[in-house]
């Protein structure tokens, strides 16, 4: 009992309080990884997890490009003059009614997309995979009087329409692919998240 006595009180507070500080400090240390392993790793997000974009600085006529599954997706705020065009174009379609399932059940309309003036796609060739270039000029010279803008293929001159149907009669079997997709709100989509507009 006398060696009691003569245990410094101070000091054994002072030495319990750091030991509890440092074991503290060590399981955040421990949990913040932990916590963090839940959230998807950007290899994750390649590999298919959602990806958001925003589109409040998307002006009339620009393309963007984003990843998503690997793959570049298209992100395109079409004109009311590109809208027009759209209709005028069926009679050179394969498949103006886009009846193979290369979309979701939101955008099986003339313009396949959710709101008719952006328009998301995956920017793969459905020939042989080469990425199309968006070309939205009318009438250029090398692409001829009809052209009323889309995409073209240089890899095996394929050419699609500004909503991405393919023409009758070049290598390309079907219309581009559209991703699942859903609005956030109205400067945000989520590209890879199915679901109807916010």
């Amino acid at each position: 009992m006398a060696e009691d006595a003569n245990v410094d009180q101070k000091k054994r507070r002072f030495l319990i309080g750091a030991t509890t500080a440092v074991g503290g400090i060590g399981a955040v240390a421990a949990a913040v990884p932990f916590a963090m392993s839940f959230w998807p790793s950007e290899r994750a997000k390649a590999a298919g997890a959602p990806i958001e974009v925003d589109i409040s600085k998307l002006e009339p006529g620009q393309k963007i490009n984003v990843e998503w599954r690997g793959k570049v997706v298209w992100v395109i705020n079409r004109t009311p003059e590109m809208l027009k065009a759209l209709p005028k174009l069926d009679p050179v379609l394969a498949d103006p009614a886009s009846n193979y399932s290369q979309q979701p059940a939101d955008c099986k309309n003339g313009h396949r997309s959710i709101k008719p003036e952006i328009f998301v796609a995956v920017g793969i060739c459905t020939h042989l995979g080469c990425s199309p270039t968006y070309r939205p000029e009318v009438a250029p010279p090398d692409l001829g009087a009809d052209w009323l803008g889309g995409f073209f293929c240089p890899c095996h001159q394929s050419k699609f329409d500004l909503a991405a149907r393919v023409y009758r009669g070049v290598p390309a079997p079907t219309n581009l692919v559209i991703p699942p997709y859903k609005y956030l709100s109205d400067i945000k989509i989520q590209v890879g998240a199915a679901g109807a507009a916010a």
